[in-house]
């Protein structure tokens, strides 16, 4: 048996790939029949993988001729990736230096399918106790300092999807569970340009967090000291926070945005 060839587990992801990979080949749209045939499938099997990106809106299809192509949604993932890759290396020295002067965990983190995603963190390990970001981690938005920085550029509608897609479930005794309760910090947190979690996602942990703006003044990401409330008192936050802000101000003119 090759080795090469994908276990059993993995020949649908790999078949899925394979059609997206010929699609993104195509000059113009393409036939299932044809299809199918240049990537070694019957045609009911490539009409499923098809009918799955069609369904998450990978591939569109032609009225009039019922021919498929690859729409422009795939290179919103590569654009995603670029945006958080080039923040990663731009943010990782200034992570490092907030860090070293405060004394507490940095992190930074995108927003990606109306969840968190931490993609940088940067811990000083000379303290024996510090929060559990790891990068990779997920976590809500309505309950995380990051999460409400994204939250102050959307619409009421957007946010009434968001709490459909993703109900506000009380984590702590702390948790804003209700639209209303949400709307007010965000108003307050739109005036302050910096946001609070106040163990509203896990008890004995706080952060507080500053944005990452592009040229048009969105949102891309934001960046959160992060530690033990034993640590993480009023008077260490409000310390911190001037550093904080200037850390973030100076990617932002690294990303594009204006100067403040």
């Amino acid at each position: 048996m090759d080795k090469n060839l994908p276990s059993q587990t993995n020949q649908s992801s790999d078949k899925l790939l394979i059609i997206l990979e010929y699609l993104a080949r195509q000059p113009k749209p393409v036939r299932l029949q044809d299809l199918a045939a240049e990537c070694e499938m019957n045609p009911s099997t490539a009409l499923r993988f098809i009918t799955a990106l069609q369904h998450r809106n990978y591939v569109a299809q032609e009225a009039d001729s019922e021919k498929y192509y690859l729409t422009l949604k795939i290179c919103n993932l590569a654009q995603q990736v670029t945006s958080y890759t080039n923040i990663r290396s731009i943010s990782l020295p200034y992570l490092h230096k907030l860090s070293e002067s405060c004394g507490e965990s940095c992190n930074l983190a995108i927003e990606n399918d109306q969840m968190i995603v931490y993609v940088e963190v940067v811990k000083d390990f000379t303290k024996t106790l510090f929060t559990t970001q790891r990068i990779g981690n997920i976590a809500p938005m309505y309950c995380t300092g990051i999460g409400k920085l994204f939250l102050t550029d959307y619409t009421e509608e957007e946010l009434d999807q968001l709490i459909e897609g993703h109900p506000m479930i009380r984590l702590t005794e702390n948790t804003l569970t209700t639209k209303r309760a949400l709307l007010k910090e965000l108003e307050q947190i739109r005036k302050d340009n910096y946001a609070f979690d106040n163990e509203e996602c896990e008890i004995g942990a706080r952060c507080v967090a500053a944005p990452v703006r592009d040229f048009t003044g969105k949102v891309i990401a934001g960046i959160s000291i992060s530690g033990p409330s034993v640590r993480m008192t009023p008077e260490f936050i409000q310390e911190c926070l001037p550093r904080l802000k200037e850390t973030c101000q100076i990617i932002s003119e690294l990303m594009g945005a204006s100067q403040s």
